[in-house]
This record gives C-alpha cells, structure tokens and sequence, in this order.
C-alpha cells in the first residue's frame, strides 16, 4: 500500500516540530558569524529591486517609482518559488540520513525547502513596504488578498517539489534540468517586463502565459499594484493546482516507497 501525500502533509503540519526546527537551525547557523545577522537575506531582494529596478527603468522608458515595485514583487515571488524547487530536487538524498534511519514521511523534508524559501520571503517583506511605499499605484486593498494569493503559490509548491523530489531521487540529473528550465523561464515571466507588452491575443503573449510563473508572479504582484488579474491567470492557476495536486498524489502514492532504495 502506497503512502497518502494528503495524509503526510496532514501529519507534518500537525507535527511541525522536525521541519520547522531544522529550518531554523540552518538559518541561525549560516549567520550567526556575520555581524548584520539575518539581515544580510535582505540584501538580494534590496538591492534586485533599488539596483536593478533603478537602472532598467530607463531602458523600459518607465519612471523608477513604478519599476521598481514591479520588478522587486516579481523578483522575491520568483525567487520563493525557482529556490524552492531548486532545493526540492535534491532534498531526499540531502536528507538520506534521517530517511534510511526510518523518518520515512517525506513531505517533512519537502516542508523544510518551502519554510526556508518562505522564511526568505518574509525577510523581503521591510524592502517590498518601501518599494510600495513610493509607488504611485499602490492599491491598500490588495493586502488584503495577500495571504490568498501567496497561500496559491505555496500550494503550488507544495505539489511540485514532491513531484520532482521524488523523481529527483530516482534521476539525479533532474537538479540540472530544473535549474536550466527555471533560468530559461525567466525571460518568460513579467520581471523585467510588463504584461500588457504581450497581449494574450499575441503569439508572444500566448507562449508567455504557458509558463505557470507568469501567473504566480502576477497573481501577488497585480492587486497590490492596482491591476486586475486577467481571467486567463485565475484559470489556468486553478487548473494548475487541481491537476498537479492529483499527479503528485499517483506519483507519492505509487513511488514514495522506493525513495529510501533510490537515495
């Protein structure tokens, strides 16, 4: 009898003393030499989003006031989900251990990658108030619907990074192709750009709406900025969660097993 994702992530939630304490003590020990301390996890959003968002707005014609909120939003929303992934991948035989040692519930360790990215996502929530603070089409009300289209994305994670961790222990090289499918799809996520450059009408704009980053990113990113979320992404994101949640569930139930043989 195979083992029951829904049932696992049930249990782990309900038992978070493992994941949440080990993600803590990773974060504590890789700073806790440095002077600034966990301060320095803000630095890659800040400076994404002052630096980057400051010099590429004159290449986008656009005023920094408005950039740089766009591309710091769609920079740590990208990043919570590219780093998560990354991470799941690896994360049974990182872990090897404590699962041929017989802590066989694998969605603990899956937990541990998603804490951690979301712990990073909190930290860059002081550089998103300033972002925001200075742009001019910051709407109050799309915080909120924050914690519903953050919780999308999660839940969205949460199935992806069983799927690849468990194929990622069976296929080492899927850590190489995930990473290159990633930084491939970021020229395809509204980060540097915007949107309503690629009308869905359009070919480019069809071919960018493929990429289920596309819609994370601006599911978060559109309310706090005053935009309406196109139909389009609220379709496809329902589609995305319902159907992968199902695949995650055949593939958990089918192969969880043989993870420990694999790693």
């Amino acid at each position: 009898m195979g083992r029951s994702l829904l049932r696992d992530y049930i249990d782990s939630l309900r038992h978070p003393e493992f994941w949440v304490y080990a993600t803590w003590l990773v974060l504590v020990t890789k700073y806790r030499q440095s002077r600034l301390g966990l301060a320095w996890a803000m630095v890659p959003s800040g400076l994404y989003a002052f630096g980057i968002g400051w010099f590429f707005s004159s290449f986008m014609g656009v005023p920094p006031r408005e950039f740089i909120p766009h591309l710091g939003l769609g920079y740590v929303v990208y990043r919570l989900v590219t780093a998560s992934l990354n991470e799941a991948t690896t994360v049974f035989s990182g872990h090897s251990t404590f699962i041929l040692d017989g802590r066989v519930r694998l969605t603990d360790y899956v937990l541990r990658v998603i804490g951690r990215g979301f712990f990073y996502f909190l930290l860059s929530v002081p550089v998103l108030a300033v972002a925001l603070a200075i742009s001019p089409s910051f709407d109050p009300w799309g915080l909120l619907v924050l914690p519903a289209t953050i919780t999308i994305v999660l839940l969205n994670i949460a199935w992806l990074g069983v799927l690849v961790g468990v194929i990622g222990a069976r296929l080492p090289d899927v850590n190489q192709l995930v990473g290159s499918i990633l930084m491939f799809a970021f020229l395809f996520t509204p980060i540097l750009w915007f949107s309503d450059q690629v009308p869905i009408s359009s070919v480019r704009g069809g071919i960018a709406r493929a990429n289920p980053l596309f819609h994370m990113v601006e599911l978060v990113r559109a309310p706090l900025l005053g935009k309406p979320v196109e139909t389009s992404t609220c379709i496809y994101l329902l589609c995305f969660l319902l159907l992968g949640w199902l695949l995650a569930t055949v593939v958990y139930r089918r192969y969880a097993r043989f993870v420990p043989i694999w790693i």
